[in-house]
């Protein structure tokens, strides 16, 4: 017969196919797919807090003899005994089992020492079981203490060879004390771990009152104590997990700030502790990422100095970094502020199920009230069974001479036994003790030994039965042991418990201060503290304020507080926002930094920086162009800053942006050229329009003069300054209200290419300070500036070097200063100069000017 022959010879293999609705067949096998994945993987029990991996492997490890008092094992012997025996899963889930047990920065209380490499918080992975050594931690002991009593049920193994606990005696609540996490079907349990001490006094507050209630549980047990320590953030996602077994937590990390103390370094960012599974390797990289990326803009140095002793990750910050900004920014986009989702999802009666705290702790009470009647019952049946031994082995004393002649007449021990029992009252088990004592226990000592023996035997018997009567007394005897064990292996709280700051924006970290703000016509901006300047009197040669680029000038410098906004406007009539604390903080020569790299410019520069605190409906910005249009438009309009910035106004060909003012829309303004001519109107003849509006004429211009400033009729007087470092102060009433459109009158008579630098509505306490295009600045007292007429020059406010012009002027009202008091002006201050003399004081008609 060939191989291509069919063999006819064989009986035909027949099949029985029954129909099976595939809906049915695919519910029932993924049903107990998910319910064996439940049960015997993911989830742990809520007795002994173990899933059946960690359980197996303590068990092991016991049934092995590799106790805390023994030498360690190595963890590949361990890993085949667990493996061979109770969890036929592959080694690799047992060492990771194992090796995690190991770890203090995973378990609060380690169920396992290891010696050798374990891993670490760097995510770095343990060595490989044949070079590692382990043995059981005295805390994993007490969980399986009284194993051996018939505390719990034993059932078959994986192959029905060998007996396994389904649960451990557990002394200990670990379920709280270590957490636990898991993903099963469908479901997943994450459970934080909490300090043992508090643990116990939780077990204990609910021994005393099964009713108690979550607020009385927080005092015993505040919250979560994660072996990693940090920070946790407010208790409220704590309330929520204890009372219905959900909960959000948000934990950070422990940082410190190091101030510098001067010199070009900035401060430091010192974190020594992370949020619990946080890891760090992870975190410093994509921190460098971050800033590599300018995501995260003040950090010139990063370094992991952590060693053996802790964890210590420094930053570097640059000088005039606002370190808690940089610190707030760090929680806010790193896992230096992590969140930790409770779900108190445990297996309870061969079922998953969500407990509130209430639930813990009862299952646990409950279990230990069965451990301890089983206990109990155990040795009070050894007790019993020994008394009964003891009491057989008197009546052999106290006749002695009979049992030995019994015991010698008889042929065989099956006989003795029979004449024993027969002949002296006695039952089967004394008759075997009596056979197997020694001759030793005929003296007189040791009949004594075994009459005190007996009567701590019922002694312990009493003891058993008074336990066993009542459930309060198995109460009492948890209490004590629970008690014993916090004693024994309980430590200090690692995690501290802050106030709950989820709201607390970066702003709430910044001193609401006053600080002077540069900006240079190249667009270089920075803050400075105004204690930076001295005061001085008028006329003096001031400090130096900034160092500028080559072609660079200070253009502008007001004050404004550290929470305002600043509404960035441009030339081309674009409005920018930004914060003033986020602006880097300078030394008083540095040129600050391009206000491109805080701003999404394009193709323009800023033109006008005005702070504001609030946008209200009842409030408007009055805008200025170079060629005398004005526009009013409400501040609600800019009340939703874009980071890519928006178009405030729309300007007509040529023209530019010159300034912004907030208005309440009920005063007069005063709008001055650079040729020194002002015009006083309402700003009422201004109507509102909306945000990209073009606006209405303000004022008619002469030849080639420009609009360089709008102020408000308001205050005391109208402070005026050329670039030539000439200033007065003149009396609003000196300017008769003209209509809106009209060329208005000379305000200030200039020198021969001379300008108007600013004109301000001033009180007579405010303080200016000077800055002019070499980046001096020089600060002085409004008062200290004579009050002259209209059409007059003014007197010197600044003496300049040849070729330096004034640039900028900031009006600072002393109530803002930080440090209260103005400071005194010098003594060698340039004394004031006489009075220039005008032309005249009165109105020079249109047609002649």
């Amino acid at each position: 017969m060939t191989s291509d022959t069919p063999d006819t010879t064989r009986a035909p293999i027949t099949h029985r196919v029954e129909p099976v609705s595939i809906e049915h067949e695919m519910k029932t096998s993924y049903i107990n797919y998910a319910m064996s994945v439940i049960i015997g993987r993911a989830i742990p029990d809520v007795r002994d807090g173990l899933k059946p991996v960690h359980r197996r492997s303590l068990y092991a490890m016991w049934e092995m003899g590799n106790t805390s008092d023994k030498p360690t094992k190595k963890s590949a012997r361990v890993v085949g005994e667990v493996m061979g025996k109770f969890h036929p899963h592959g080694d690799a889930s047992i060492y990771d089992t194992i090796v995690k047990m190991a770890q203090p920065f995973s378990y609060r209380h380690m169920l396992v020492q290891g010696q050798g490499n374990f891993g670490s918080v760097d995510g770095d992975a343990a060595a490989a079981s044949r070079y590692t050594e382990v043995r059981l931690f005295p805390y994993a002991e007490a969980l399986l203490d009284d194993l051996e009593k018939e505390t719990v049920s034993f059932i078959p193994n994986y192959d029905e060879s060998l007996k396994e606990p389904t649960v451990l005696p557990a002394k200990i609540p670990n379920l709280l004390v270590n957490g636990t996490d898991g993903i099963a079907v469908g479901m997943a349990t994450k459970m934080p771990p909490h300090n043992l001490r508090e643990v116990c006094s939780a077990v204990v507050g609910y021994l005393d009152n099964p009713d108690i209630s979550i607020e009385d549980l927080l005092r015993l047990m505040p919250g979560p104590d994660f072996p990693t320590g940090g920070v946790l953030m407010g208790v409220e996602g704590v309330k929520n997990a204890y009372a219905t077994g959900q909960g959000r937590l948000v934990v950070r990390g422990v940082a410190t700030i190091e101030e510098s103390e001067g010199g070009n370094k900035g401060d430091r960012i010192i974190v020594t502790e992370l949020p619990y599974q946080v890891n760090k390797a992870q975190w410093i990289t994509g921190i460098a990422e971050m800033v590599k990326d300018k995501k995260i803009d003040g950090i010139s140095d990063l370094r992991d100095e952590s060693d053996k002793d802790g964890i210590r990750v420094v930053f570097e910050l640059r000088k005039g970094t606002m370190s808690p900004v940089i610190l707030n920014t760090l929680y806010k986009h790193t896992a230096l502020e992590s969140s930790f989702s409770v779900i108190n999802l445990a297996i309870v009666d061969n079922q998953p199920k969500i407990l509130n705290l209430h639930g813990l702790l009862s299952n646990f009470v409950h279990h230990r009230i069965e451990v301890i009647r089983r206990r109990s019952e155990f040795d009070l049946k050894k007790a019993q069974e020994k008394v009964h031994i003891l009491n057989g082995l008197l009546i052999a004393l106290g006749a002695i001479d009979k049992i030995i002649a019994a015991i010698r007449g008889s042929d065989t021990v099956d006989n003795a036994r029979m004449a024993l029992v027969t002949g002296f009252g006695l039952d089967e088990p004394q008759a075997n003790a009596i056979l197997q004592m020694q001759l030793r226990r005929l003296a007189a000592l040791e009949q004594q030994k075994i009459s005190d023996e007996k009567k701590g035997l019922e002694t312990e018997i009493n003891h058993l039965t008074t336990i066993l009567s009542d459930e309060a007394n198995i109460k009492d005897v948890i209490r004590q042991e629970t008690n014993a064990i916090a004693q024994k292996f309980g430590d200090a709280r690692r995690t501290q418990i802050a106030l709950d700051t989820s709201d607390l924006s970066t702003e709430d970290l910044i001193e609401d201060k006053t600080v002077l703000v540069s900006i240079t016509t190249a667009n270089y901006i920075k803050r400075t503290d105004l204690d930076t300047y001295r005061q001085q009197r008028r006329g003096g040669h001031g400090i130096t304020g900034m160092t500028t680029k080559e072609d660079d000038v200070v253009d502008s410098v007001f004050s404004a507080s550290m929470k305002d906004y600043l509404l960035c406007f441009t030339n081309l009539g674009r409005i920018y926002w930004l914060k003033v604390y986020q602006i880097p903080e300078s030394s008083r020569v540095a040129k600050g930094k391009p206000i491109v790299n805080l701003l999404n410019l394009k193709e323009e520069i800023v033109t006008k920086v005005i702070p504001i605190r609030e946008f209200r409906e009842d409030r408007y910005l009055l805008f200025a162009t170079k060629f005398g249009q004005v526009i009013k438009i409400p501040q609600i309009e800019f009340s939703n800053p874009r980071s890519v910035g928006t178009n405030a106004i729309r300007l007509r060909e040529t023209d530019q942006l010159v300034d912004v003012i907030a208005t309440d829309g009920s005063k007069e303004i005063v709008l001055s050229t650079r040729f020194g001519y002002s015009l006083r109107f309402h700003e009422e003849t201004v109507r509102t329009v909306g945000r990209n509006a073009s606006g209405v004429k303000g004022m008619k211009l002469r030849g080639e003069d420009t609009i360089v400033a709008l102020t408000l009729v308001e205050k005391d007087h109208l402070l005026t300054i050329s670039d030539v470092g000439f200033g007065k102060r003149t009396e609003f009433d000196d300017f008769r209200g003209h209509g809106r459109g009209t060329m208005g009158v000379r305000n200030m008579q200039l020198e021969r290419d001379a300008v108007v630098i600013e004109s301000r509505a001033v009180l007579d306490n405010d303080e200016i300070l000077v800055m002019s295009a070499e980046g001096v600045v020089m600060r002085t007292q409004v008062s200290q500036i004579r009050i002259i007429g209209r059409g007059t020059k003014g007197v010197r406010v600044m003496r300049l070097d040849d070729k330096d012009r004034v640039v900028g002027v900031a009006i600072v009202q002393p109530e803002l200063i930080e440090n209260g008091e103005p400071a005194p002006a010098v003594e060698n201050g340039t004394p004031e100069l006489p009075e220039p003399k005008t032309q005249d004081d009165h109105d020079i008609p249109d047609d002649q000017e």
